[in-house]
């Protein structure tokens, strides 16, 4: 089978979302891995935590499937700023035995010029907004949800110093993927900040920015031919249907498809 891999595939959710059984965060992706033969697990980590209080749930959810499978090591996806949450526990958690290869999907590794534009607010207001939201993700499951941490952590400043003190680890396979939406029509739920972010850095996804998203072994950035585009949103299958419904010589016309190719190659590096 196509996604047979060596070691099982740890799913690693971006910030707002939940590991959910009945509402996924990556839409029919898992369900289209599986049948390919991928074993799948998932990070587990809150929404909203910081960057250290998730890359310690991650841990142990990895740990726990090593001890469950009997394998040695196993494979991370991580979205967005679980990209990030995955590089910190692998640099400063002593966990790099026991991961073969992370993979980052539009993760924002050199931080976002709109967060720095937000954290010059006012302290307190920010930390008022913090409240409330923490507060919101907390009776949705989170256990420790930290925005003004994760706010804070994702600025540009903030993640040069993180860049500058969190290495890749050298037996470790590190890659990472690009996306950008075509205009500010490619995606309704996201073209104010894709419009934001344009303006400050350029070609997005509608919340990273393509510069942004480059780290070790960078791939892309993915979009489509036409008007369509790749969203932040498409990225991890959140419509539940395909990005463009006529095929094209350019371009994702679905994610599934890109997410197979991906684990498949996976599996031909041994992984």
């Amino acid at each position: 089978m196509k996604c047979h891999t060596q070691y099982p595939i740890i799913m690693i959710h971006g910030i707002g979302f939940r590991d959910n059984k009945y509402l996924n965060y990556w839409g029919r992706i898992p369900k289209s891995l599986t049948e390919e033969g991928c074993i799948i697990r998932y990070g587990s980590q809150d929404s909203w935590g910081s960057i250290e209080e998730n890359a310690l749930t991650i841990k142990d959810a990895i740990l726990s499937v090593i001890n469950e499978t009997k394998v040695e090591k196993v494979n991370i996806i991580a979205h967005s700023k679980g990209g990030i949450d995955a590089r910190y526990m692998l640099s400063s958690l002593d966990m790099s035995r026991y991961v073969a290869s992370l993979t980052t999907i539009a993760s924002p590794h050199h931080g976002s010029k709109a967060l720095d534009i937000l954290s010059k607010f006012p302290k307190f207001i920010i930390k008022i907004v913090s409240f409330f939201v923490n507060l919101w993700f907390r009776l949705l499951g989170d256990n420790s949800p930290d925005f003004f941490s994760t706010v804070m952590s994702l600025t540009t400043k903030n993640m040069a110093i993180f860049n500058a003190t969190q290495k890749d680890c050298e037996t470790v396979y590190y890659q990472s993927f690009g996306f950008k939406m075509k205009n500010m029509f490619s995606d309704i739920f996201l073209w104010l900040p894709y419009l934001v972010t344009k303006l400050l850095e350029g070609d997005n996804d509608g919340i990273v920015s393509v510069k942004s998203s480059r780290w070790t072994n960078y791939q892309g950035p993915y979009s489509g031919k036409e008007v369509r585009g790749i969203s932040h949103l498409d990225e991890v299958d959140f419509r539940r249907s395909n990005i463009k419904t006529k095929k094209q010589k350019e371009g994702i016309n679905d994610i599934r498809e890109f997410y197979i190719q991906l684990v498949n190659q996976l599996k031909d590096r041994g992984f």
